[in-house]
């Protein structure tokens, strides 16, 4: 599941959650990310068939997975079930994953939908694939500046 993947393509970045799960999405090039969608869980067999068409109608040929930890680095409860859930991903889907330190991605989310004036309702709606986005985006950063 670790280890670096350079297999050409895109990229989906996902911000995990108990019951809802952000999805952001590459270019072929993986210089962009974008926001994609919010998944709402629905259980094992629906959420495997749901990842496993994201892969072939995006061609992803990797995802990344916001690894949640606390300041000082520390995992918690959170960051095992984000790394079960991107075990069960990879298995799930035979896509390469990665895990990504996603420390402050959903407040910054949250902070750039409140300075654009949206309403709280509508923060809701996109703040999980607004995550995924910022996730995905300082992975891309990364792995170009180690490129």
């Amino acid at each position: 599941m670790s280890g670096r993947y350079h297999t050409p393509g895109r990229v989906a970045g996902i911000d995990y959650g108990e019951a809802r799960i952000g999805v952001a999405i590459s270019d072929a090039e993986r210089q962009f990310a974008s926001p994609l969608a919010n998944y709402s869980r629905r259980g094992g067999e629906q959420d495997a068939q749901w990842f496993r068409r994201l892969v072939e109608e995006h061609e992803i040929t990797m995802f990344v997975v916001g690894l949640p930890l606390h300041m000082d680095g520390r995992e918690s409860e959170k960051s095992l079930e984000a790394r079960r859930f991107a075990a069960w991903l990879a298995e799930t889907t035979g896509t390469p994953v990665e895990l990504f330190d996603e420390r402050l991605t959903s407040h910054e989310a949250e902070q750039l939908l409140i300075d654009a004036e949206m309403p709280p309702k509508k923060r809701k709606q996109k703040l999980d694939m607004l995550a995924a986005q910022i996730i995905l985006k300082g992975y891309l950063e990364v792995m170009r500046d180690e490129g």
